[in-house]
């Protein structure tokens, strides 16, 4: 079995327009976020065995408040996984080496949205998810796939979506 954890980066700043997009930093309530996902995070034993996760500083800054809530992963910060597609995504996740059974992705909407919704299996789940996939949401798949490269349409189950709001 293979596990798939989505994160959405948390709630970034718009205050200073004259920023590119890449280099906008976390708002407080992305902070504040962030801190409420790694608690999840700590209190559920989620510990993936690699995170992969956007060079955007949004996403970065969500890893670094969530990093110490990750146990030992393996983190690897990857400039093709800014504004990704689902289809550069998946085959992001296809080609993790087979010895690695769970994986956290942090990245952005909508590419994280579509992949997940591409993967996972109908359900009450997916009709939340399709929704809406807000900031600093964890999409929790479980694949039945003994290799990364079976991943494909349909292949997984959502088991769990976590939004902060949900987390009191």
């Amino acid at each position: 079995m293979k596990r798939i954890y989505l994160l959405r980066h948390a709630k970034s700043s718009w205050d200073d327009t004259s920023l590119p997009d890449h280099d906008r930093p976390l708002a407080g309530r992305g902070r504040r976020a962030a801190k409420a996902i790694a608690r999840h995070m700590r209190d559920s034993d989620i510990e993936p065995e690699l995170v992969l996760c956007s060079t955007a500083r949004r996403a970065r800054e969500t890893l670094d408040r969530i990093e110490a809530a990750l146990g030992g992963a393996a983190i690897e910060i990857e400039s093709d996984l800014y504004a990704a597609s689902a289809t550069t995504l998946l085959q992001r996740l296809r080609s993790v080496p087979d010895t690695v059974d769970s994986v956290l992705l942090i990245g952005h909407n909508p590419g994280l949205q579509d992949l997940a919704l591409e993967l996972a299996r109908p359900s009450p789940r997916t009709d939340d998810l399709a929704a809406k996939y807000p900031t600093a949401a964890l999409a929790t798949l479980e694949a039945s796939a003994s290799t990364w490269r079976e991943l494909d349409r349909s292949s997984a189950e959502l088991v769990e979506l976590v939004r902060p709001r949900d987390l009191t």
